[in-house]
């Protein structure tokens, strides 16, 4: 079932109905990080620059090598920040453009099914604002255990795949749901949702592709939304 979701998501990904949207998503998504990245690398120049220049002062000449490193390990440490920050910038755009592709998908793969309703924009501003709250405490949890041999590539897995997961199936979910009965539907296959997650997380470790996460991920979840719907309603009968 996942993986069924997860492939017919790829082909949507380049379909000719979803191209405005592929563009406009993977636009903005560059736009923001590039944002981002000026945003740091400005405020590390403002803030953590000076206390580095006063804890080592007055360097003698042999010892200028050490210029070289710090920037180095700034460089690191610039490009690991905006890396963790992709997964929140991703869940401001999901917001933004989810109804978008939810809409692409249910009419071309479902045609013969009532269509989904999009959400008010004011709840979902909302809602990718509290997603993007959540997804920064997650990550910084992630981060904390990144020195932690063995347990930091499994944190970002692990922080990723449930918040992903749970965040942008309840966005699916919410387009033929009331919110208590996108959560409890969610919550009844949390297993599934998980997992599917975890898959959602594999494609956002992947470079320069991890830029269309959301599309990926919001069609993803309108397959496996609709899949399981199917699945209750025929246990139902």
């Amino acid at each position: 079932m996942i993986f069924d979701a997860a492939a017919l998501s790829l082909r949507n990904l380049f379909a000719p109905e979803t191209r405005s949207v592929f563009w406009k998503t993977l636009g903005l998504t560059v736009l923001v990080l590039i944002g981002l990245w000026f945003g740091l690398r400005e405020s590390f120049i403002a803030f953590v620059m000076p206390f580095i220049e006063g804890f080592v002062p007055d360097l003698p000449a042999w010892a200028g090598w050490l210029t070289f490193v710090f920037g180095i390990l700034a460089s690191i440490g610039l490009a690991l920040g905006l890396a963790l920050l992709l997964s929140p910038v991703t869940a401001i755009i999901a917001g933004l453009f989810l109804d978008d592709v939810a809409e692409v998908v249910e009419k071309r793969d479902y045609p013969n099914d009532p269509p989904g309703k999009a959400m008010p924009i004011g709840e979902a501003i909302l809602a990718s604002i509290k997603f993007f709250g959540v997804v920064i405490v997650g990550n910084l949890i992630a981060l904390m255990l990144l020195f932690i041999p063995g347990v930091n590539i499994l944190a970002f897995f692990l922080v990723n795949g449930y918040l992903l997961g749970r965040e942008f199936f309840e966005f699916a979910a919410m387009r033929f749901r009331s919110v208590e009965e996108a959560k409890l539907l969610r919550s009844r296959h949390s297993g599934t949702v998980f997992m599917a997650g975890l898959v959602i997380a594999a494609f956002l470790a992947v470079p320069i592709l991890n830029l269309l996460t959301p599309l990926f991920a919001a069609g993803l979840m309108v397959h496996l939304h609709k899949a399981l719907a199917a699945r209750d309603g025929a246990l139902a009968r």
